[in-house]
């Protein structure tokens, strides 16, 4: 559990998984600085949330504004101990069915909104005594899926982003992380979710015969922000089912 000493902020903090981690943070005694894209959804969550909250309106994949928001946070608390980009999106098609807007907008979404967060969390925890960052990469980012070229390639950069800041930040007290989903039933997912034929071949590639649910990630989420797992960097978790380790019977 968190204590009332820890700070964190939450880029995407009203997604599927965002708000069941501000949750768990909150219920753990946790300050929040939450963040996301839409102003009157992110201000009716924040009022359901007990404890310190405060918010910041922004778009991840626009680096002043990400830049904004942290210092915001650090104004508002005096320091963040970690830092969460739960901003993304899914694209399954092909390459050769892939436009080129298609194709940065996915990058922007995933990678570009990973990096703005990790440089700007880094400069303030630089001064602060460390902190943690967790990212999020995907299952998609090292097993070959069908169609999900663009998306995987976004989390594979996510994935060498955790590594090479791991390294860089390591002595200055900076942990850096990242948990590799599964197919997770959120609201960004419900196109696939609410399918049955979509949602049986989705579950069959699970070994532990379901999909994600948020409690599955923002449970992993909040271990790798927890202080007491102050000798862990440089981590991809799997949070998949099995599905990138485990052949399925």
């Amino acid at each position: 559990m968190t204590t009332t000493s820890n700070t964190y902020l939450i880029l995407g903090a009203t997604s599927g998984i965002g708000m069941e981690l501000a949750r768990r943070l909150a219920a753990g005694g946790a300050r929040l600085f939450l963040v996301a894209r839409d102003p009157d959804k992110l201000a009716a969550f924040a009022q359901t949330l007990p404890g310190e909250v405060a918010t910041a309106v922004a778009d991840a994949t626009d680096s002043p504004q990400v830049d904004a928001a942290v210092n915001a946070a650090v104004e508002q608390f005096g320091k963040i101990d970690g830092a969460v980009n739960l901003v993304g999106s899914i694209l399954l098609k092909p390459a050769h069915l892939t436009s080129d807007q298609e194709w940065r907008q996915t990058l922007a979404l995933n990678l570009d909104s990973a990096f703005y967060l990790l440089r700007a969390a880094a400069k303030t925890m630089m001064t602060s005594g460390g902190g943690s960052v967790v990212l999020v990469s995907s299952v998609a980012a090292k097993l070959g899926l069908t169609n999900h070229e663009a998306i995987a390639a976004a989390k594979a950069g996510v994935s060498g982003l955790v590594l090479a800041a791991a390294a860089s930040y390591a002595a200055r007290g900076i942990r850096v992380n990242a948990v590799a989903p599964g197919l997770v039933r959120t609201p960004l997912t419900a196109r696939l979710t609410q399918n049955e034929a979509t949602l049986k071949a989705s579950v069959a590639m699970h070994p532990l015969g379901r999909i994600g649910e948020p409690a599955d990630i923002a449970s992993a989420i909040e271990w790798l922000l927890n202080p007491a797992q102050g000798w862990v960097t440089g981590q991809v978790l799997s949070v998949d089912g099995g599905m990138g380790a485990v052949r399925p019977r």
